[in-house]
This record gives C-alpha cells, structure tokens and sequence, in this order.
C-alpha cells in the first residue's frame, strides 16, 4: 500500500515525473496546476536528470485516474516542461532517505534502540555525546516503521524524510524516445505552402 492514507476507492497514490528545462519560476507554474485542481502535493523532489540541461521532477499525489490525466495534460502545456508522465507504484522502483536525531544518553540506556535500529536496517552514521544521527534509505513504509518503533521508545528528537526518487521498471526512457523524436522533426525539409 502507499504511504499515509486514502481517501476512497477511486483515488490512488500516484507518481508524476516531469522533466523541464532548467528554467526559472517552472517550479511555481507546476505547483499552481496542483493547487487551481486542489490536490495534495505528498512529496515533491527536484533535481537534476541523466540528460544533460534538463530537470527532472518527482511529485506525488493521491487522486484519481481522470484527475491524474489532467494534471499531466495542464503540466504539459507549459511552455518549458518537455515531458510529464504518471505512474502507480508498480510501473517504477523507488526509494526515500531520512535521517533522525536520537538522544544518545537514551540510546545507550537502552539496548532496544540499538536493536529497532539493526532490525530496520538502518545505519548510525554520527556519535556525539548529546545526540546520535541515524539514517535509513528505502520504502516510505520501512522509513515510517523506524520512526514509529523508535517513536515509541521515546527517543526520536528531529526526523526528516526526502521526497520519493525513483526510475520507471520498462527498458524505455521515454524522455529519450520523445527528444529523438523532436530532433528528427527538426531534421525534416519543411512542408510545401498550401
């Protein structure tokens, strides 16, 4: 199941990847399509792509099929965005980074800190005599699981999530298939006047 709740039967958790130029205040223009559609924005991760000058955006929302198709319609029309695409969590492979802040005088008071940390996982990766830094990489639902189990405990001071990042599981890319394709529109002689 996908992160954090669901509100009804047809709405779904979905992952929309846009790639853009790397153009200032796109970010703002795509973040208002969501907003003007009153959607949710869950996570959202900006960075560069594999494509030299492009950007790629990772946004997740819950919503449904026909909401998610306009999205990508409204998103695309942007003068600067190449390409928009959605996906369920089965179309791609995924993965989250967080970090927590423990106490450590908590930590080694306790030996089930240190156990719930092994169990998930996750690595220890700064000792310091007031706080210790542990990180976790994986599933949204393996993240929140450690958080929860060291919640409980008592020992969780800061906790901080990235957004999802994730590459889609066919053999295509399709922001390849649709930039050979524009080159060679760009390539064709010009069409006879009428």
């Amino acid at each position: 199941m996908s992160p954090v709740h669901q509100s009804d039967e047809s709405t779904k958790f979905y992952t929309i990847l846009v790639f853009s130029e790397n153009i200032a205040g796109l970010l703002n223009q795509i973040t208002a399509v969501f907003t003007r559609r009153q959607v949710n924005i869950e996570s959202l991760n900006v960075s560069a792509s594999s494509t030299p000058g492009v950007h790629k955006y990772t946004i997740t929302c819950y919503c449904t099929l026909e909401m998610v198709k306009m999205l990508k319609a409204q998103i695309e029309k942007r003068i600067d965005v190449l390409q928009a695409r959605y996906f369920t969590d089965d179309d791609i492979f995924l993965q989250e980074t967080s970090l927590l802040k423990i106490s450590t005088p908590a930590m080694l008071e306790n030996p089930d800190v240190c156990r719930i940390i092994r169990q998930h996982g996750a690595h220890i990766v700064e000792v310091n005599p007031t706080y210790s830094a542990v990180e976790k990489t994986g599933a949204t639902e393996h993240i929140l699981s450690l958080f929860d189990a060291l919640n409980k405990l008592g020992v969780v001071r800061q906790f901080a999530r990235s957004g999802r990042i994730c590459i889609t599981r066919g053999t295509r890319e399709y922001l390849d298939d649709y930039l050979a394709e524009r080159e060679k529109e760009k390539t064709l002689p010009p069409a006879p006047p009428l």
